[in-house]
């Protein structure tokens, strides 16, 4: 979808149509962005960028608080749609989804006839537009869909996938972001088809085990399948605090306040976990994660004296706190076997 929250405000609100449009958090509250209008985009706003540094950049920037509630409904309208063509959806966010068409309800035997129906069917029945990239995998087609934004459609058939990649940097590959795309130019590595030609004992010291992994993807090889409705891997609950946590009274009730909702949730799917992990960053935004494997639960009280042990191994109390975070990995269903070897994780 094409700046979904920003839009679907933009579409429910007339007022709105045509400004710079941010919806998030206030600045002065530790706001950040959720979404930007393509008005705003205009402006350097994007997603998880400070509201207040947006605020600079767009001193007309609207501020609009989320609500997830009539973007989960626009979603859940969108999901319909795609859904009627074929079962072989794969959700990644409310705005985002793979879909196999390679055989589908309509009888349409090429894929772009369907990307278009689709975008058409959107448009008339949510008044909202979406982007598509048709391509023989999930790489290639992520990456169209993102090509000719907003209302775009790019297509990557078989026979024009090698020009496509060789159009492309190389932080276009799937797991490699900013920090990843430095390593690889460090090595002399600009462009994503500079990859295949890579030393492999360079590329394995530059990026780890993900050398193999980037190689296929650089040679547009990903035979990943669409995987509908896939299956709860987490949940968590964090927050953000307009000042900063001191007392270690308040910080310990947020974690077990936090702990509790995902025990809650747990509950509701009639799910186990069995990992309990923490999130805290600093005032500084120095950020640490601690993590606890041991026998699958949903009890509440057990998960809870989990993560508020996790606390203790971090420096909350004896510093500023910014951000709190609880949730809950590794989860299965309620026969899932007792017994898990406890393990205890670190990580910075």
């Amino acid at each position: 979808m094409d700046a979904f929250y920003a839009s679907v405000e933009q579409r429910d609100d007339p007022a709105l149509r045509g400004k710079p449009v941010a919806v998030g958090g206030q600045p002065g509250a530790r706001g950040v962005v959720a979404a930007s209008s393509y008005e705003a985009r205009a402006f350097g706003v994007r997603s998880a960028m400070p509201m207040a540094q947006a605020v600079r950049l767009c001193p007309e920037l609207v501020i609009v608080r989320p609500d997830f509630a009539r973007y989960r409904a626009a979603s859940q309208q969108i999901l319909d749609i795609f859904r009627s063509c074929t079962p072989l959806v794969e959700p990644l966010s409310l705005d985002e989804a793979y879909l196999d068409v390679t055989v589908n309800r309509w009888g349409e035997p090429l894929a772009t006839p369907v990307a278009k129906r689709l975008k058409q069917r959107i448009l008339e029945e949510t008044r909202l537009t979406a982007s598509a990239g048709v391509a023989p995998n999930k790489f290639l087609a992520k990456i169209a869909s993102g090509w000719h934004k907003p209302d775009g459609l790019t297509v990557i058939s078989p026979g024009r996938v090698e020009a496509f990649l060789q159009q492309l940097p190389v932080d276009a590959l799937w797991g490699v972001g900013p920090v990843t795309a430095a390593k690889l130019r460090k090595i002399g590595i600009e462009r994503l088809v500079e990859v295949r030609a890579a030393d492999p004992e360079l590329l394995r010291r530059a990026v780890g085990s993900l050398a193999e992994a980037l190689r296929r993807l650089a040679a547009g090889d990903d035979p990943r399948p669409v995987v509908p409705d896939r299956p709860h891997k987490s949940s968590s609950s964090e927050n953000t605090y307009n000042e900063d946590l001191l007392a270690p009274e308040a910080i310990r009730a947020e974690i077990e306040r936090m702990a509790r909702q995902t025990a809650a949730w747990l509950a509701r799917k009639e799910l186990l976990a069995r990992t309990v992990t923490i999130k805290v960053r600093y005032a500084d935004f120095t950020t640490v994660t601690r993590s606890h494997t041991a026998a699958p639960t949903r009890d509440p009280g057990d998960i809870v004296a989990r993560a508020l042990t996790l606390l203790e191994r971090t420096e909350a109390g004896r510093r500023p706190i910014r951000l709190l975070g609880a949730g809950v990995h590794g989860l299965a269903g309620s026969d899932a076997a007792i017994g898990f070897p406890g393990v205890l994780k670190f990580e910075d």
